[in-house]
């Protein structure tokens, strides 16, 4: 019988400095393998008449139906940054449980749009959320603003996703302390490699298919472990609680409340980071390339409303967190993780779980990082292609020609997000994708308004847009990361995404703020260009264009793939 474990008797977990396991490594690599060749043969799978089109490579032929969506949409949102930065931010205490609130709230949030935005895209032609916005508004800068700010908060997505593999790699023994550094980034440039080659090959085919070995891996994975560990730990779910809330026998006061030692409320800062994360999930062009690749208008409704599923999974992926600490995985420069907390839900599982398990997990976790990071460089090449190149460079670039584009560029922005997660802190893993959060959700007016409403002119909506980002940028930099004591600086920039809101005494996610000040430019901006009659561009869009389905009788015609595809 084993012995239940406490912070006391946990063992200490690799992180580099005892060794490869080499049990934990073959399963990985035998998992990696596994979903690199899917990800090879699905430029077989079913293959399409024509696949060197960008709506084909790009968007799957918009033929996926009802399961493959499920499994995309589900593989895409819930990534390596679901196993591990949102576990190592309740190590922090109650405040980085935002995550899960914050899928709850997107997903009725989400209903009432995307199903729009299908319509209107499947109708128009749109490959990405960039040619809505210029359609809508008859404006190639507005496209091309939503372009840019896409593809650029995508970069440090994609990084955490690399951030990801790392850590799992850093906990299995692979570049850890006394590493060189080309050891320590050696993984990142194989999967970065891999990535990169079956994307280029399969296009959007690819991580479908592998979606499905995700998500088994980590349902499998997740119910083992919230079934198994709390058997393992002194006074079960009780006792859990109970150590992750104190050190060294002292009870931290606030650790599982929103109040902090201080006094200092995280109420309203709690519930803007929520609000705000859940405003952007779907403004992130890969998000939003799920939806366009469905087969018809029911099956993104049906998704939407069963992927909620999903945020029950999250909940429990979260309380990992809470387990690294009660046995004594908490991050700090003086613990076994080296002050990395993105290392302590690995770390947890190379203790508790026997190393063959810990393999499947570490697995669970590098397959997903490479579903979504798939999607991510896809989506972001797109934009490119349709946004940048065909509107600014090459307007009558061949379908051919703008499949090869998209291509070249996802291997480009692949690379791009190795270079930022090899020159910024990955300890602040969650900041990555909070700092993205802030740009995307600059892009809610001309987007989601849009598909409603067109009264914003067309260049007011550029102004805010830019207003929005500069605003973010700016402040996300000023802000620093301080030390347990408040008053030592770990990191210089980007260390939060909380800020003060100017002239108040609230504290609130960047995104919120940066978002109420791209609305007020963009409505005060619109009256002036009305009043002085300034032109307001073409809607090349029609009112029916947004409640279109699959089965109408003027929609264009698709570029068909082999039979059956769109009936899985």
């Amino acid at each position: 019988m084993t012995r239940p474990l406490s912070a006391s008797s946990v063992p200490t977990p690799n992180v580099g400095s005892h060794g490869i396991n080499q049990t934990e490594l073959f399963v990985v690599i035998f998992f990696f393998l596994v979903v690199s060749v899917l990800g090879f043969l699905a430029a077989r799978w079913r293959k399409a008449r024509d696949a060197n089109h960008l709506e084909e490579w790009g968007l799957g032929g918009r033929s996926f139906g009802g399961w493959i969506t499920w499994f995309l949409l589900g593989g895409d949102l819930y990534t390596a940054y679901t196993f591990v930065a949102v576990p190592a931010a309740l190590t922090a205490g109650a405040f980085g449980f935002f995550a899960v609130p914050y899928t709850i709230i997107v997903w009725p949030l989400v209903f009432l749009f995307l199903p729009r935005l299908w319509s209107v895209s499947r109708k128009r032609g749109y490959v990405t959320p960039a040619d809505f916005a210029r359609g809508r508004y008859g404006s190639k800068s507005l496209g091309l603003g939503v372009a840019i700010v896409g593809v650029v908060a995508t970069m440090p997505y994609i990084a955490l996703q690399l951030v990801g593999i790392q850590a799992c790699l850093d906990v299995i023994g692979i570049g850890g302390k006394g590493s060189s550094t080309f050891a320590k980034d050696l993984p990142l440039f194989i999967a970065f490699a891999v990535l990169a080659a079956f994307t280029y090959t399969s296009g959007l085919r690819a991580p479908a298919v592998i979606a499905f070995v995700k998500d088994f891996l980590i349902y499998l994975v997740i119910i083992v472990a919230v079934i198994y560990i709390p058997t393992r730990v002194v006074g079960g779910w009780h006792g859990i609680f109970h150590l992750a809330s104190t050190t060294k026998g002292k009870t931290k006061p606030g650790f599982l409340s929103l109040n902090e030692a201080n006094g200092k409320a995280n109420a309203f800062p709690y519930a803007t980071l929520a609000l705000g994360s859940a405003m952007a999930l779907f403004m992130y062009p890969h998000a939003q390339i799920g939806v366009l690749s469905t087969k018809n208008r029911n099956t993104v409704r049906k998704n939407l409303a069963g992927l909620s599923l999903y945020s029950l999974v999250l909940g429990f992926i979260a309380l990992l967190g809470y387990m690294a600490l009660a046995v004594g995985f908490n991050g700090t420069p003086t613990g076994h993780l080296g002050g990395n907390a993105q290392r302590a839900v690995p770390a947890l599982f190379d203790a508790v779980f026997p190393s063959w398990f810990a393999g499947v997990a570490f697995a669970a976790v590098a397959i997903g990082a490479l579903v979504p990071a798939a999607i991510m460089s896809i989506a972001a090449a797109n934009l490119f292609t349709r946004n940048i190149f065909v509107d600014f460079i090459k307007p009558d670039a061949t379908p051919k020609q703008q499949a090869q584009v998209s291509k070249t560029v996802s291997l480009l922005v692949k690379f791009g997000a190795l270079i930022f997660v090899l020159g910024l802190d990955a300890t602040s893993a969650i900041n990555f994708q909070l700092l993205g959060g802030v740009l995307i959700l600059q892009t809610f007016p001309a987007i989601v308004i849009g598909l409603f409403n067109r009264w914003f002119h067309r260049w007011a909506l550029v102004a805010g847009l830019w207003s929005g980002v500069i605003y973010g940028i700016v402040v996300a930099w000023q802000q620093k990361k301080f030390a347990a004591d408040g008053k030592t600086v770990l990191q210089q920039h980007f260390g939060n995404q909380i800020a003060k809101v100017p002239g108040t005494h609230l504290y609130s996610y960047i995104a919120i703020t940066a978002l109420v000040l791209n609305l007020v430019v963009a409505v005060a901006l619109t009256l002036v260009f009305r009043a002085l009659k300034v032109a307001d561009g073409v809607d090349e869009t029609q009112a029916g264009d947004y409640t279109a389905d699959e089965g109408d009788a003027d929609l264009p015609d698709l570029i068909e793939a082999e039979p059956a595809l769109a009936e899985i």
